[in-house]
């Protein structure tokens, strides 16, 4: 991978948020299943606790309120997919390869529980509590538009993409990879979705892309 490339460094969690205790990642964790299963409202505080296996007390003393705490799940969990994504994707390979490897990553994560989750969550609490939609569009969307603008800024270094708009070929490629599947999911009509339907889409996002920028 190269040097501009490497995955962009998360949003920094609130200056209120105690990052240093030994139980941080209990906490973390026991909200992340919380909030998957409960939603964001349904999620109580003792059950959060509970399920991090800390007293009230402790939680609080990490996070002030159900909201940063939400925005830390989001920030931990896309940072941790997008490293283990990234470093299986070799950005100095033949453009095609790099770009068909990132697609079906996008995808992969667009079509999992967890980001289908926090999707959910963050269109049903938009109004009542922006800051945890923004916190997830921060750590997912915004977070993958950097590294995608990176990666294409190399390959038209090297000549193997013409782009002069780094920010919209990222998000037109994002979006590329939303086709049919992504609505699918977001609407209850396919859960399960196999390699092959996947690579399919990825493909197909691939070669619009190329006949639009490709050198």
């Amino acid at each position: 991978m190269s040097a501009t490339a490497k995955p962009a460094a998360c949003p920094s969690p609130a200056p209120q948020i105690n990052r240093t205790g030994r139980k941080f990642d209990q906490v973390v964790e026991g909200a992340r299943q919380v909030f998957m299963a409960d939603g964001f409202e349904g999620a109580s505080v003792d059950d959060i606790a509970r399920a991090a296996g800390v007293s009230k007390a402790t939680l609080y003393s990490y996070f002030p309120d159900k909201a940063r705490l939400f925005s830390e799940v989001a920030r931990s969990e896309c940072d941790r997919m997008a490293e283990a994504a990234w470093q299986e994707i070799d950005t100095s390979a033949p453009i095609r390869q790099v770009l068909t490897r990132i697609a079906v990553r996008i995808l992969t994560f667009l079509l999992s529980d967890f980001a289908q989750s926090m999707f959910r969550i963050c269109v049903s609490e938009r109004d009542r509590f922006p800051e945890i939609a923004r916190a997830f569009y921060e750590s997912g969307p915004e977070m993958g538009r950097k590294q995608l603008e990176a990666t294409f800024r190399d390959a038209v270094a090297r000549g193997e993409l013409a782009i002069d708009n780094l920010t919209l070929a990222a998000e037109q490629f994002s979006d590329l990879t939303k086709s049919r599947l992504w609505l699918r999911a977001v609407f209850g009509v396919q859960s399960v979705f196999s390699q092959e339907e996947i690579a399919e889409v990825a493909d197909e996002a691939v070669d619009t892309f190329l006949a639009r920028y490709g050198a």
